[in-house]
C-alpha cells in the first residue's frame, strides 16, 4: 500500500527501513507513550524483526510512515474477530524530529479511513496513556471522540496510569450488517 499525503507517505515496509526505524525509535520519550511490546532501547534486531513480522502478515495492517524517503514512523491496526470484527485498534509513533508538523494527524486520518473501507469496519479507536496530551490531541483533530477513561487499567515505566479511550465511529452505516 502507498498513500501519498501532504506531509508524509503512508506505505508498506521496506527491509530497507530497520536501520532508520532502530534510529528513531530508540527514544525514551518516544518508548513512554507506547506499549512494552515496543522495546527500549530498540535496536537494530529489533527492527529487522518487527519489519519482517509486518511484511508478513496479511492482511497488511503495519505501515511506514515515510517523510522525505526515510521512515520515521509506524502506524497500524489490529482486526478483531468474532463479535468485535466490525472493529479495530489503531496505534502510532512517530520519531521526536518530526513531532508538531502535523504528520502523525494526517496519516491516521488517512489510515483511519483505509481501515474502515478495507476491511468494512464501523468503529476504529485508540487507548492513550492519561497525560499523553499530544495523541489525544491527534485524535480529536482526526474526528476521534474521547468515550472515557479506564481508570488505573495499565502499568507503565513501574507506574499505574489510567488509559482514555478515543474512538471514530461511521454512524452512517446500519445497525444490521
Amino acid at each position: 500500500m502507498e498513500l501519498k499525503l501532504r506531509t508524509c507517505v503512508v506505505r508498506s515496509w521496506r527491509e530497507t527501513d530497520a536501520r532508520s526505524i532502530a534510529q528513531h525509535a530508540n527514544n525514551r520519550r518516544v518508548w513512554i507513550n507506547l506499549r512494552d511490546r515496543f522495546p527500549h532501547p530498540y535496536t537494530l534486531a529489533h527492527a529487522h524483526d518487527f519489519i519482517h513480522r509486518a511484511l508478513a502478515s496479511v492482511p497488511e495492517t503495519n505501515f511506514a510512515i515515510d517523510v522525505h524517503g526515510e521512515a520515521v514512523g509506524g502506524i497500524g491496526f489490529m482486526l478483531h474477530d468474532d463479535v468485535e470484527r466490525i472493529s479495530a485498534e489503531i496505534g502510532y509513533w512517530l520519531g521526536e524530529p518530526f513531532w508538531g508538523r502535523g504528520i502523525t494527524t494526517e496519516a491516521l486520518a488517512a489510515v483511519t479511513a483505509h481501515a474502515m473501507r478495507e476491511h468494512q469496519l464501523l468503529r476504529v479507536y485508540a487507548i492513550p496513556f492519561d497525560g499523553n496530551a499530544a495523541s489525544c490531541r491527534v485524535l480529536e483533530k482526526v474526528g476521534y471522540t474521547c468515550e472515557g477513561r479506564m481508570r488505573r487499567s495499565a502499568i507503565k515505566d513501574g507506574r499505574v496510569i489510567d488509559q482514555l479511550l478515543y474512538a471514530y465511529v461511521d454512524e452512517r452505516a446500519p445497525d444490521a450488517v
